[in-house]
């Protein structure tokens, strides 16, 4: 019954401006687990994602006579996620220059695509991980999944920087190829915020 009440965003911002419960128990219905999971993509924390989550609804309840008519929730609910991400991320600790590239790549992404463009783009790129030459994905791997760098693996696999330095710029050429600017932004959902992304 209530996916015909609420038939289309106009009719639930409306009901939502009217303060009715319904609605709000049926925006958080439809998009609670969707955006946990885009939240928990960002954080790789299922705490901190549902907490995320709940502070975006929340808000929109508190605030919901300032919604726009006519607006996609879904768009604005996927963005305030990501919003209060990054809030969190402020606070939690200064953002270092090398951090910034990844929240400006992560920014585009989120502007760029919705959850399920983002979800198709993120298999890709684990899709063209997968399929890298043996050497050259092992590299890669040992670069951004462990965090260790071109010294370490170099030491770890027995070979030259020089070599390790040609594998790593053979693969980002190749995924770059794939999903060009929206690459580092990709691998920091894949790979977290602690490994250097930039090459």
């Amino acid at each position: 019954m209530m996916q015909v009440i609420y038939k289309n965003d106009d009719i639930l911002i409306e009901s939502l401006k009217n303060g009715d419960s319904k609605a709000y128990l049926h925006l958080v219905n439809t998009y609670h687990h969707k955006l946990c999971v885009y939240a928990h993509g960002l954080t790789h924390d299922p705490d901190l994602s549902e907490d995320i989550v709940q502070n975006v609804f929340v808000y929109i309840w508190r605030n919901r006579l300032k919604l726009k008519d006519r607006f996609s929730l879904k768009n604005y609910l996927y963005r305030s996620v990501y919003n209060e991400f990054i809030d969190h991320y402020r606070k939690r600790k200064a953002v270092l220059a090398l951090e910034k590239k990844y929240i400006d790549a992560l920014s585009y992404i989120v502007e760029e695509e919705d959850e399920n463009s983002l979800e198709k783009l993120i298999v890709l790129v684990k899709q063209e991980i997968d399929n890298l030459p043996p050497k050259c994905k092992r590299t890669f791997l040992l670069s951004k999944q462990e965090g260790l760098t071109n010294t370490e693996i170099a030491d770890y696999l027995n070979v030259s920087i020089k070599s390790v330095e040609a594998h790593i710029t053979k693969a980002f050429s190749i995924l770059r190829k794939t999903v060009g600017d929206k690459m580092e932004g990709i691998l920091f959902l894949l790979f977290g915020s602690k490994h250097t992304l930039s090459h």
